[in-house]
C-alpha cells in the first residue's frame, strides 16, 4: 500500500513538474505517456497529447508574433506573403502558395501573387474569374475551406475549371483553399498546394481556420497598407507630371513672348509704313515690306501650329488616320518640296532609294510632318552651297528612312536634349532661320505613334544622320 501511495506520488510530482515546465514554455511533456512500469498512463498520456497542441499553438503564435512586427515595421503585401511562405511551413503542407483577391465590386477573383518550389508559375498574377457559380462562392457562403487531396481526379470531373488545370501543370497534387475574412467581410483566398497527392487527407480543418483567420487580418492590412503606398507612387507622379507641365507652361510664356514679340513688331513697323501716305515709299520697298510681312506671319503661323501640336501630343489627342503609301512617292514629293526652300542658300536637296519600291501605313500629314522638320533642320543648320541626302533602305520588319545633312554635327552634351520639348541645341542656323526647339520632340512623338523608332548619328564637325522606322 505504502510502495503505490510513494508511486502514485512521484507520478503527481512528474505532472506537476511536467505542467511547471508548460507554464515556462517547455513542452516536453509528450515523456510522460509511459509510466515506469511500462504501462500506458492516460493521465500522463493527456498531458503530453496537451503539450503537443501548446507546442504548435507555441510556433503558430511566434510566427504570427514576427509577422506582425513585420506588418508594424511598414511591409507591403508582398513582402508579408514572402514571410508568410517562408515561416508556415511546419503548420501547414505546401509547395506552393497562393493569394487571390476579390475586385471592389465583389463579382470577380484576381490572382494577386504565387510562389511555387522550384517550378514554373503557370497561374499567373492579374488571372481572372467570376465568382457567381464557382467553388470559390461556396467556400465564401459557408466560411469553410476547401480540401482536394487529388486535384488530377477533380480535373477529370471538372475539366473546364482553368485554373485547377493551370495549378496541376505547375505540378500540384493536392490543395487547401481558404477563405480570406477581414472586419466580417470577404476579401480573397489563400491557396495551399502539395505536390504530394493526399497531403491535406488528415487535416486538422481548425488548425487551417485559425491559421486563415489570422492571416486574413494581417493580409488585409497589408493589401490596404499597398495601396496607400500605389497612391502616394501616383500623387508623386503626378507631382512631378504638373512640375514639368508648369516648366513646360513658362518655357512657352517665354516663346511666346520672345518668338512672337518680334516678328509682331516688324508687322506693326510694316504696316505702319504702308498706311502712312507721306512716307513715299516706292513700290520696290513696298513690295520687301510685304514679302518681310508674309515672312513674318508664316513664321507666326508655324510657331501656333508647334505649340499646338504639342499641346495635342502631351494630352493625349494626337490621333492618326492610317493609309497605305506609296514610300518611294511620298520621299520625292517632300525632296522636290524642299529643293525650292534650300535653293536660296544654294544647298541641294537629293533622294536616294536602294532597292525595291515599297508601301507602308501612315498618316500622311503627320509622316509629311516629320519629312519637313528633319529636311528643313538639315538645310536650316547646313553651311551654304551643300547637300543634303534622303535615303529609304528597307530592313526586316521595318522602312529606315534618313536624312544626312554636312551640318556641324550633334555634340554629346546635345544628345540628351535632342528630342525633349523646347530644347535649344549649341548648333546655330547658318542662314539666320528660326527654330522653337519643338519639331524634333514633336517628330518623335509622331515617329512612336506610327509604332516607330528616331535617332540620329554622328560625329562633330562631319555633319549628321537623322533616321526613323516605319513597320512594312
Amino acid at each position: 500500500m505504502a510502495q503505490a501511495e510513494t508511486g502514485l506520488s512521484d507520478r503527481v510530482e512528474r505532472y506537476i513538474e511536467a505542467l511547471r515546465r508548460m507554464q515556462r514554455g517547455d513542452f516536453s511533456g509528450a515523456a510522460l505517456a509511459v509510466s515506469t512500469n511500462g504501462e500506458v498512463d492516460p493521465l500522463a498520456q493527456a498531458l503530453g497529447a496537451l503539450a503537443h497542441t501548446l507546442a504548435g499553438r507555441a510556433r503558430e503564435t511566434e510566427r504570427f508574433d514576427r509577422l506582425i512586427q513585420r506588418v508594424n515595421a511598414g511591409l507591403l503585401l508582398d513582402e508579408i506573403l514572402e514571410s508568410v511562405y517562408d515561416d508556415f511551413r511546419d503548420l501547414i503542407p505546401y509547395e506552393r502558395l497562393g493569394l487571390a483577391l476579390l475586385d471592389p465590386d465583389g463579382q470577380t477573383v484576381r490572382a494577386r501573387w504565387a510562389r511555387i518550389d522550384g517550378g514554373q508559375i503557370h497561374l499567373r498574377r492579374g488571372y481572372a474569374a467570376p465568382l457567381a457559380g464557382s467553388s470559390l462562392q461556396t467556400i465564401i457562403e459557408t466560411g469553410q475551406p476547401r480540401i482536394l487531396n487529388d486535384l488530377p481526379e477533380y480535373l477529370r470531373h471538372k475539366p473546364e475549371s482553368e485554373s485547377t488545370r493551370l495549378i496541376v501543370a505547375e505540378g500540384m497534387r493536392a490543395s487547401l483553399t481558404c477563405p480570406l475574412i477581414a472586419n466580417g467581410a470577404p476579401v480573397g483566398f489563400l491557396f495551399f498546394s502539395s505536390t504530394r497527392a493526399g497531403a491535406y487527407r488528415d487535416a486538422h480543418v481548425e488548425t487551417f481556420m485559425r491559421v486563415a483567420g489570422h492571416l486574413s487580418v494581417i493580409v488585409e492590412r497589408g493589401r490596404l497598407a499597398s495601396e496607400l503606398a500605389e497612391q502616394k507612387r501616383a500623387v508623386e507622379r503626378q507631382n512631378r507630371e504638373l512640375s514639368q507641365l508648369n516648366e513646360h507652361k513658362n518655357t512657352f510664356l517665354g516663346i511666346a513672348t520672345h518668338d512672337l514679340r518680334s516678328p509682331l513688331s516688324l508687322f506693326e513697323m510694316a504696316t505702319s509704313m504702308l498706311l502712312d501716305a507721306d512716307a513715299g515709299i516706292s513700290d520696290e520697298e513696298r513690295l520687301i515690306l510685304l514679302r518681310d510681312m508674309e515672312r513674318q506671319a508664316r513664321h507666326m503661323l508655324s510657331l501656333i501650329d508647334e505649340l499646338l501640336d504639342v499641346t495635342a501630343i502631351e494630352s493625349g489627342h494626337l490621333r492618326l488616320e492610317l493609309m497605305p503609301l506609296s514610300l518611294g512617292s511620298f520621299l520625292a514629293e517632300a525632296v522636290e518640296r524642299h529643293q525650292n526652300m534650300a535653293r536660296p542658300k544654294g544647298t541641294r536637296v537629293i533622294l536616294s532609294l536602294a532597292g525595291e519600291e515599297g508601301t507602308v501605313r501612315a498618316d500622311p500629314v503627320r509622316l509629311r510632318q516629320v519629312l519637313d522638320n528633319l529636311i528643313s533642320n538639315a538645310v536650316k543648320y547646313s553651311p551654304a552651297g551643300s547637300i543634303i541626302q534622303v535615303s529609304a533602305a528597307r530592313e526586316a520588319s521595318a522602312w529606315r528612312i534618313s536624312v544626312t545633312d554636312q551640318g556641324p554635327g550633334i555634340l554629346p552634351e546635345d544628345r540628351a536634349r535632342l528630342f525633349q520639348a523646347f530644347a535649344r541645341l549649341s548648333a546655330h542656323p547658318t542662314g539666320g532661320e528660326r527654330s522653337t526647339g519643338l519639331g524634333l520632340a514633336i517628330t518623335r512623338r509622331v515617329v512612336e505613334a506610327h509604332g516607330g523608332e528616331i535617332g540620329v548619328e554622328s560625329v562633330p564637325g562631319q555633319g549628321a544622320t537623322f533616321w526613323f522606322t516605319l513597320p512594312h
